[in-house]
């Protein structure tokens, strides 16, 4: 009998914290991640909802592009307009393909001399290569391997910080600083993945247990697993990468057509912008939307998604229990003449029709700090 076949996991700078913390670790992206503390799950969103919580997004990819012309070379592999930014000014934007499909999507920081990236934990090796083979050979393409990511979310983060680092909470939603926290040297960025007012901050890892330790040991602050996270994001209806948006869906469909500025959209110059230009100017025939389930059960992903006369409409793609609004939700895609709110639809749980409707996102209200 052969031996069931292993795959070793990598530990991020937190892993100790999390263990002593009394973490259900899980394999994630390649990483030791925990899933839940032992409030659970449901305690930990509203947690976070009401005051701050603190993640573990170590396993996301931090790299730097450094080189004169880096907002122009990075321009040609995204839609999003990088040499707009201004020093400390944040973009999400996501690489594409020749078809206008999503690779990956990412936020670039401009700092004083390089780029700064956070792309996701699962493509972080592909989106390396990808910048590797694509830009002009005087663009040096430098992950950040030492580095730790922290997020700080909730309505106290701002507070919280503060204490640790004079200067945080004058930072505006999208904006970024260098600056030292705990005397750490680190990169402290104003926004994050929860709907929530907060911060992500790169730090050494060797720095992170002590910085993660402190913050933890603020009133305010209760560590918050990937279980809690993914809840949180939901609700605030951003999308996750290969579930919401993939290499089949372009940022049109995903509802994220308001990324690509203007002279982007007239120039075009970066992978699919005839077919993502297109889109934008005559429409799609499918649609991101939000769906609210009628009663208690969850319609998660896979979900088939019927019209009302029983014929095929698409398919959600995120869905669970809103702990804020004690009720199901989802997200999915469906044709776009029934992507309209309050559009009555039936998601087939199980092969039953559960009568839902097409809502509005956010679910919960955005509450980003906009200065």
């Amino acid at each position: 009998m052969k031996a069931p076949c292993t795959v070793a996991l990598d530990r991020t700078p937190l892993y100790d914290l999390h263990i002593a913390s009394g973490a259900k670790m899980v394999p994630f992206a390649g990483y030791h991640m925990p899933v839940q503390f032992a409030a659970g799950v449901l305690k930990e969103h509203l947690h976070t909802r009401r005051q701050a919580g603190l993640f573990d997004v170590s396993h996301m990819g931090q790299l730097r592009l450094i080189g004169v012309n880096a907002a122009a070379a990075l321009e040609a592999l995204v839609p999003g307009d990088i040499q707009g930014l201004v020093p400390g000014a944040m973009r999400y934007t996501q690489f594409t393909g020749p078809s206008g499909g999503i690779l990956d999507d990412l936020i670039v920081t401009k700092a004083q001399d390089h780029l700064y990236l956070v792309v996701n934990a699962d493509r972080k090796a592909a989106d390396l290569a990808h910048l590797r083979a694509n830009l002009p050979r005087d663009i040096a393409v430098e992950p950040m391997e030492d580095r730790a990511l922290i997020a700080l979310q909730g309505p106290a983060a701002a507070r919280v910080l503060e204490r640790h680092a004079g200067g945080a909470a004058g930072l505006k939603f999208m904006s970024s600083a260098a600056m030292p926290v705990m005397g750490f040297a680190c990169i402290v960025s104003r926004c994050g993945y929860t709907g929530e007012d907060g911060f992500e901050i790169s730090v050494a890892g060797q720095d992170a247990p002590a910085l993660a330790a402190a913050l933890l040991d603020e009133a305010e602050v209760a560590p918050i697993g990937l279980g809690a996270r993914d809840s949180l994001r939901l609700e605030a209806g951003l999308c996750l990468y290969g579930h919401d948006i993939d290499t089949t869906t372009s940022p049109v469909e995903a509802g994220l057509a308001w990324s690509i500025g203007k002279r982007r959209r007239a120039e075009g110059g970066f992978p699919g912008d005839a077919v993502i230009r297109r889109q934008i100017a005559q429409g799609v025939t499918r649609r991101r939307v939000g769906l609210r389930p009628d009663g208690r059960a969850p319609a998660r992903e896979g979900t088939p998604i019927a019209d009302k006369d029983g014929r095929n409409a698409g398919a959600v793609t995120s869905g669970g229990f809103a702990p804020t609004l004690g009720a199901p939700i989802s997200m999915g895609y469906v044709r776009a003449e029934l992507a309209s709110i309050d559009t009555p639809l039936d998601l087939m749980v199980r092969g039953k029709a559960m009568a839902a409707r097409v809502a509005a996102m956010p679910f919960t209200p955005a509450r980003y700090h906009r200065g």
